[in-house]
């Protein structure tokens, strides 16, 4: 999942950052409300952590331009304020949860999780199924034919993404822009290295193929489990 955090305190941003960072997610920071408004506009992200105090335009702002632009990203409020008027008029805004600093990084995850489950459309199921291929992202694990499979955070990123568009083409730079973060600047082929880990780990000792390589233009994850 690609998540934006617009934060003018750098340190905190950071270390939230790193910390998501790690669970699997890529994260985008932004410092003021402008920046984020136009990463938001431009960025395909799944949900955006949005604090109200920013400068240049604070989160109200921000979070009243993008519905109003018609953007429905779920949106994570935060505010080092405490008091049920500021909570109501960040809800009255948009956004689709609050949460009043200082918060449990434990509590953010859970709170980011819950939001992106209520952020999927009815089709989509909470559970996706290929064949004996089963990908979780509630609980971010898999399984193939009942057994579990050990996948690194990121390889699960590489692995959800691909579900996500199952019997769809996705190119390297797709993945490359939804799982690793606008600051990656390193080689498109670290997509190759997933890919093959995901293999190796999902296929290989199933004799399945559900990740085909489609010559010049990336990979699709078959519908049918392979």
């Amino acid at each position: 999942m690609r998540l934006l955090m617009v934060e003018d305190e750098q340190r905190l941003a950071k270390m939230v950052a790193a910390g998501l960072t790690a669970e699997g997610y890529a994260v985008d920071l932004a410092h003021d409300g402008r920046t984020g408004l136009s990463m938001a506009r431009t960025g395909d992200y799944d949900a955006i952590i949005l604090d109200i105090m920013l400068p240049v335009m604070n989160g109200y702002q921000v979070c009243a331009t993008l519905r109003q632009e018609g953007v429905t990203t779920p949106i994570l409020m935060l505010t080092a304020k405490d008091g049920e008027y500021d909570e109501a008029e960040g809800l009255d805004t948009g956004a689709d949860d609050f949460l009043t600093k200082p918060f449990s990084f434990v509590v953010l995850q859970a709170r980011i999780r819950a939001m992106l489950r209520r952020g999927r459309t009815a089709a989509a199921p909470t559970v996706w199924r290929f064949g004996d291929l089963t990908v979780d992202p509630a609980t971010r694990t898999c399984r193939r034919g009942g057994d579990p499979v050990d996948l690194t955070s990121k390889e699960f990123s590489v692995l959800e993404y691909l579900a996500s568009r199952a019997g769809e083409v996705v190119s390297k730079s797709e993945i490359l822009h939804h799982v690793w973060d606008f600051a990656y600047d390193g080689d498109v082929n670290i997509v190759e290295v997933y890919v093959s880990n995901l293999r190796r780990k999902i296929d290989t000792p199933y004799r399945r193929t559900s990740i085909a390589t489609v010559r010049g233009a990336g990979y699709r994850l078959a519908a049918n489990g392979g």
